[in-house]
């Protein structure tokens, strides 16, 4: 039997914060882009700076390097190519955006506003952002279109600079009442909400903002209502990873056993398939890479089941 392999034809960015010498190889070829860089305003600053990484220190990894006066991200596609970067700088409860689509020939494919997306979850889930602000020059057409699109309002203007904001509870209400065109929408049960919100209380945002993300977007449900072929809490389901089927259980961190399959809702495989139904298939980033995953069949739910007590 040949594997199912899902081909997704969605645009898709994922943000990485490790950032590699040959990152850094990427970003010098990008700026040295006049059409890139002409209205990134501090990109002879930033090219400088990369160079003298680069030649300077001799580490595979460059992190901290780019991250000390924000927060740096490299784009990736759903193949795992780096097509552009992010910057998130803090200034009190607010954070300042700069992204780059670094080639090209990706303009023009909807990967600036996946990657806006993308940003706006660290800034506002990791972060703790009150307001995401992004400056951008006037005559930036397809930038100014791509903020628009993502829901930023016009805060000032003058001759040769548009600001553009984005407040966390905006952001908040647009995520629960108008999500992204590109995004299959997920269902959570109540009870596993509130559940899952008291745990989130007591952890590090940092670790579990993609969870905390999927819970504010997911469409709220009362237990007896959910669809059977929804992987709630304590589900288990068959999912294809790749090119691979692994039969897993979703469970509370406190009941996770790896080697009898039962994934921890804080793990990447867990948060990725909360909420999901027989048929979905999507993209996400897990352990550095990008897994393609489809939930093949939903095999135990206890609300199915009327287990309701789990």
């Amino acid at each position: 039997m040949q594997p199912n392999v899902v081909k997704m034809t969605k645009p898709f960015i994922s943000l990485c914060p490790e950032i590699t010498r040959a990152d850094a190889f990427h970003l010098m070829d990008w700026l040295e882009d006049e059409s890139v860089t002409r209205y990134l305003s501090d990109s002879r600053h930033v090219s400088r700076f990369i160079e003298q990484v680069v030649g300077r220190v001799q580490l595979p990894t460059l992190t901290h390097l780019f991250n000390q006066s924000g927060r740096f991200f490299m784009a990736y596609d759903r193949e795992d190519i780096p097509v552009g970067f992010v910057r998130l700088v803090k200034n009190g409860s607010d954070c300042e955006m700069v992204l780059v689509i670094g080639n090209r020939d990706n303009w023009g494919r909807k990967l600036g506003a996946n990657t806006i997306r993308a940003g706006m979850k660290h800034a506002f889930f990791e972060m703790r952002s009150d307001k995401l602000i992004a400056k951008i020059h006037t005559e930036n057409a397809r930038s100014l279109k791509a903020f628009e699109h993502c829901g930023f309002l016009l805060e000032r203007e003058t001759p040769g600079l548009k600001s553009f904001s984005m407040s966390a509870q905006r952001y908040l209400q647009l995520l629960r009442d108008n999500p992204a065109d590109h995004v299959t929408h997920i269902h959570i049960t109540e009870i596993d909400k509130a559940r899952l919100r008291n745990l989130l209380a007591f952890e590090d945002a940092s670790e579990v903002f993609e969870l905390e993300h999927e819970i504010e977007r997911a469409i709220v449900v009362h237990p007896r209502q959910v669809a059977e072929d929804v992987v709630t809490m304590n589900s288990r389901a068959l999912v294809q990873l790749d090119d691979e089927a692994v039969e897993v259980a979703l469970v509370y961190p406190e009941d996770a056993d790896d080697t009898a399959g039962k994934l921890s809702v804080y793990s990447g495989i867990g948060t990725a398939i909360l909420g999901y139904k027989e048929g979905d298939a999507f993209d996400w980033r897990m352990a550095n890479r990008t897994r393609h995953v489809r939930i093949e069949k939903v095999l135990y739910q206890p609300e199915a089941a009327g287990d309701f007590h789990l």
